[in-house]
């Protein structure tokens, strides 16, 4: 990125609270961004096999204009009851929207596929939802790396598990005079991933003796045969964070815009065999441009991508980078 901007954490973003919690033994765990008074947001998916609740509340033809909390979480389809445990504490809290006899809370939620990772029987749940939002209100505690939804979040899996790199959840934020804003990513993809500055490939699938990389589009290039059971446990996941005020229609667009950062750095990306989704979140009053900020949003994408890479430990039998660049 040029120097149009200064760098800044992604705890810097007034009026988003975040937290996370994990099950490290399973390989598993989820990352909830809330606001006590609301989040304007939208929402752009453009991979074929998401698991997600409540989705088409950010639809801009939806009633509903404002939300509460977004769940990433791993555990597939069956972490999507991670959710209740946010709606719980919220409720408790008297965080929703007023409909007379109590706050329905407003929360989305997307999974990724971590199954195959740790244990495939310990998900995410309502306990540990509850546990993550209430860090984001009394202790947050984001955290790059295995933590969170990142916890059992890996890359290169065309050929299946044995040759993939284990990855993590990212962040990166920046500030230009009054506008913040930043992306949190779960980078679990199909696809290899490369630094989108120089385009060297940084993270992906691997020989069979894990020494060396080996081209995801070279693999699937080797036989043009329909493949009717593909490797479908991907999906990578964005929020994109800004201070800027949009509404749901506008943060649909830069949702949208920031796709581009997933196109930049992962390839294949949006496939069938993937769930790729970005959030955008608005909380703040600060004017500024649709197409710049959704551009921003794609390069802090990108950026957030390339974290998720650097900060990942190595875990469950998945070399991290730091660790395969020491080979």
């Amino acid at each position: 990125m040029a120097g149009h901007y200064k760098e800044i954490s992604i705890r810097d973003l007034d009026g988003f609270l975040i937290g996370q919690a994990e099950n490290k033994e399973a390989g598993t765990g989820c990352t909830v961004i809330a606001c006590k008074d609301g989040m304007r947001a939208g929402l752009d998916v453009r991979g074929g096999g998401p698991a997600s609740r409540d989705s088409q509340m950010l639809n801009p033809l939806m009633a509903m204009q404002e939300i509460h909390a977004v769940v990433l979480s791993g555990g597939s389809a069956f972490g999507l009851g991670t959710a209740d445990g946010v709606m719980n504490y919220l409720e408790e809290h008297g965080i929703g929207f007023d409909v007379g006899v109590t706050k329905v809370p407003l929360v989305v939620q997307s999974d990724i596929f971590d199954l195959t990772v740790g244990d495939p029987f310990t998900r995410p749940d309502a306990a540990m939802g509850y546990e993550a939002v209430k860090n984001a209100f009394e202790a947050p505690n984001y955290r790059d790396g295995n933590y969170g939804a990142g916890c059992g979040a890996t890359v290169g899996k065309a050929c299946g598990m044995d040759t993939c790199m284990k990855t993590g959840i990212g962040s990166f934020a920046i500030q230009i005079g009054e506008l913040k804003i930043g992306a949190i990513v779960v980078l679990n993809a199909l696809g290899d991933v490369f630094d989108w500055k120089t385009g060297e490939k940084v993270a992906g699938l691997l020989t069979e003796d894990r020494k060396e990389f080996r081209d995801v589009m070279e693999v699937l290039a080797s036989s043009i045969q329909v493949v009717e059971n593909k490797f479908v446990g991907n999906t990578t996941l964005c929020a994109v964070l800004t201070n800027a005020k949009f509404q749901k229609a506008q943060l649909c667009k830069i949702a949208g815009l920031a796709h581009d950062g997933y196109a930049r750095s992962i390839r294949p990306v949006h496939t069938s065999a993937d769930g790729d989704s970005i959030y955008a979140l608005s909380v703040g009053e600060v004017s500024a441009d649709m197409d710049l900020v959704g551009s921003l949003a794609a390069e802090v994408t990108s950026e957030a991508i390339l974290r998720a890479v650097s900060s990942a430990e190595t875990a469950y039998g998945f070399v991290a980078a730091k660790d395969f660049e020491r080979r």
